[in-house]
């Protein structure tokens, strides 16, 4: 792992998210290495020329000057990078950026796959209505460990756990979700007892991990190439509606919300979860 400090004018940046009013990533790159990771792309404003997963930044920034101007505004922590990916147990740069903002009122959302987040969870409950999101893909620790180097299904099943009984709202991220392989019902069956939200995510391949991931089910899952040939090459979109419909038939029989596209929904803390659908596809609004 190539390891290195980089000196930025802020760690805030403003975010296009509809979740947020800025992002944070105290790391360029990331050490869980995932085979689908969308945020490679940031190879190419970062000259790096190793491949994904075997380099990190860590980003050094001047002090947060009057933290309170963010009060009121949504802080998303780990949209291009995991904030508590294995060198934040050293270098803490996740941690430090908390410590500057404790007391500003700003809300924030964490993003991850690790469950060092545990660490901090005294300081995350000082944030007022603070949100923590646990990626689940899988409930195959086979296929998990062959698609990304964070920690076990299960370490991450009782972080969101410990978290939820801490009475801070927790997501299930099912992300992304693999057609044939990702079963998004068994997923929801184990996280639905302690979170508040369940967000869905397709598959979405492009650059260079689409071929990585089409030949990694070419030889892991011959019996797949078809169907992902109709989904990645043809553009077929049928997987994706006939998906929708099943998950949200699956909701209403369990007693589940489910909306698409909409994070305005507040259930009540102790209230069963939301099931958002952020499929990409604009044409599966039914």
């Amino acid at each position: 792992m190539k390891i290195k400090r980089i000196i930025v004018k802020s760690v805030l940046t403003k975010s296009n998210l509809p979740v947020a009013d800025f992002s944070v990533n105290p790391y360029v790159g990331c050490e869980h290495a995932c085979k689908y990771c969308y945020a490679s792309f940031m190879k190419r404003f970062t000259n790096h020329t190793e491949d994904w997963g075997s380099f990190v930044d860590i980003k050094e920034w001047p002090e947060i000057k009057n933290p309170a101007k963010y009060s009121g505004k949504e802080i998303f922590i780990g949209s291009v990078t995991d904030p508590y990916q294995p060198v934040e147990e050293k270098y803490e740069r996740t941690r430090k950026f908390l410590e500057e903002l404790q007391g500003s009122g700003v809300k924030i959302s964490i993003a991850t796959k690790s469950d060092l987040i545990l660490r901090d969870l005294d300081l995350i409950k000082t944030f007022p209505k603070a949100r923590v999101s646990f990626s689940i893909n899988t409930l195959d620790e086979d296929f998990r460990s062959q698609m990304d180097e964070a920690v076990s299904i299960e370490r991450r099943l009782n972080a969101m756990k410990i978290f939820h009984k801490n009475k801070i709202r927790t997501t299930c991220f099912i992300s992304p979700i693999f057609p044939g392989l990702s079963n998004v019902k068994a997923i929801i069956e184990r996280a639905k007892y302690f979170c508040n939200l369940i967000w869905l995510e397709n598959l979405n391949l492009r650059g260079d991990y689409k071929v990585k991931i089409l030949n990694w089910i070419h030889e892991n899952h011959p019996e797949l190439d078809d169907l992902y040939r109709e989904i990645y090459r043809k553009k077929n979109l049928s997987y994706w509606f006939d998906l929708n419909e099943e998950i949200k038939e699956f909701a209403f029989a369990a007693g589940l919300k489910y909306v698409r596209n909409d994070d305005t929904i507040k259930n009540l803390f102790d209230e069963p979860p939301v099931i958002v659908n952020y499929f990409f596809h604009e044409e599966i609004t039914r």
